[in-house]
């Protein structure tokens, strides 16, 4: 992987192979180096962005980025663990986001929409230029949702995702697995136009704002705090929460009552 005069044995598992050329998928990778580096930056060398890494051992003990590599070192590197409680293991960044919100790059508009829908705080602009996203992220501690890699190698960004498919439905299902979203889903509680939180509204005060047939048949409203949209649990609403329902079935989660 580069020529020094020291060598260390990298082994990378389940999904950060995705991030490997095909020949070093699942197997052991011989990395050459010079000095004694941290061991963020070869693990970033090799191709996996620090972002994706939840458990590094070397030699069999758990260690953090800054630790530095030497000579001969075994280095198994682990995804982020989604179902397993690890407390007694060093974790690589400060603390985890027991609230996540999101800011996604240009690439994921409808990602944005439908996490907006499902009720979660995500920051999206179709202008937003990597070093803004960068400095959002690290001002108000969201996570970054991007499918460039090289946006996670950014050292100012402490927790992101890589979303590995082009697909709006499967990149959903991709977060949803990642953060352990399923008991967090709200419907009707955000703007999925502006990111606003959405309030109760009474009908009275939006009547002239209705059409005929939602005056008629509705009752239940929602208003924008931030945008003043209307919204009401119409066919569309029905639409997103069969969506949901079909998004449980296939990330392996079971969800709450829409």
């Amino acid at each position: 992987m580069r020529f020094g005069e020291h060598e260390a044995t990298f082994r990378f598992y389940e999904e950060l192979n995705d991030f490997l050329k095909e020949e070093a998928k699942g197997k052991d990778i011989r990395y050459c180096f010079s000095g004694c580096p941290a061991i963020k930056d070869p693990i970033e060398a090799i191709g996996i962005p620090h972002t994706e890494v939840e458990l590094i051992l070397i030699n069999g003990a758990s260690v953090g980025f800054d630790h530095r590599l030497r000579d001969g070192d075994r280095v198994a590197v682990y995804p982020m663990f989604e179902s397993f409680d690890v407390p007694s293991i060093i974790k690589l960044r400060k603390e985890p986001l027991r609230d996540p919100t999101f800011i996604c790059d240009v690439h994921l508009g409808k990602l944005a929409r439908f996490l907006r829908i499902a009720g979660f705080d995500t920051f999206y602009r179709n202008d937003l230029e990597d070093p803004e996203i960068v400095r959002i992220s690290a001002e108000t501690g969201r996570i970054v949702l991007t499918r460039d890699r090289r946006l996670l190698y950014r050292k100012a960004v402490t927790h992101g995702c890589f979303i590995r498919s082009d697909d709006p439905d499967r990149q959903m299902q991709e977060v949803l697995r990642r953060f352990d979203l399923a008991g967090r889903i709200g419907l009707m509680t955000r703007c999925p136009a502006c990111n606003g939180e959405l309030e109760a509204v009474p009908k009275a005060d939006i009547l002239d704002r209705l059409e005929p047939l939602t005056r008629k048949y509705y009752d239940s409203f929602f208003r924008c705090v931030h945008c003043d949209q209307v919204y009401w649990q119409g066919s569309h609403y029905e639409q997103f929460a069969e969506r949901f329902r079909i998004w449980q079935d296939r990330s392996g989660q079971i969800l709450p009552p829409i």
